[in-house]
């Protein structure tokens, strides 16, 4: 039975040896993280990292492009927005005018410090839209 124990001991070494050298080669790889990570994170940060250069490409700030793009990761869309300024610089590509969607215009501030949204239409502040007393009329 020497044999047998020792042909058991042997083996054993060798898986163990096996494992140690495996473990060394993995441990070293980038490669793990990407195999590892969940193919839709990895897609949603590559949606945004384009949505960044996109921006950039179309001469709209990071702002604008962070507040079109809510559900988007900002460090991701910043990311790519810094990719594409620098590879535009390098390369001497000038930005394209946006000919989508525009950005909201800011409120409008009247004379009486009131904002007017224009985008409901209504005035925002103490003033409200006068109603029509009972029993007149509009009609001249």
């Amino acid at each position: 039975m020497p044999l047998a124990d020792s042909m058991t001991h042997c083996r054993t070494h060798v898986a163990r040896a096996c494992l140690v050298v495996v473990l060394l080669c993995l441990s070293g790889c980038d490669l793990i993280d990407a195999l590892l990570a969940d193919p839709k994170a990895i897609q949603r940060d590559a949606d945004a990292k384009a949505i960044g250069s996109a921006c950039r490409h179309g001469l709209r700030s990071l702002e604008d492009c962070f507040a079109m793009n809510d559900k988007a990761s900002k460090a991701a869309i910043f990311a790519g927005w810094k990719d594409m300024d620098q590879y535009m610089r390098d390369n001497k590509i000038e930005g394209v005018e946006p000919k989508g969607l525009k950005t909201p215009a800011p409120p409008v501030v009247a004379a009486d410090e009131t904002i007017i949204d224009d985008t409901k239409g209504d005035a925002k502040g103490d003033k409200k839209p006068a109603k029509p007393k009972p029993g007149t009329s509009d009609k001249g």
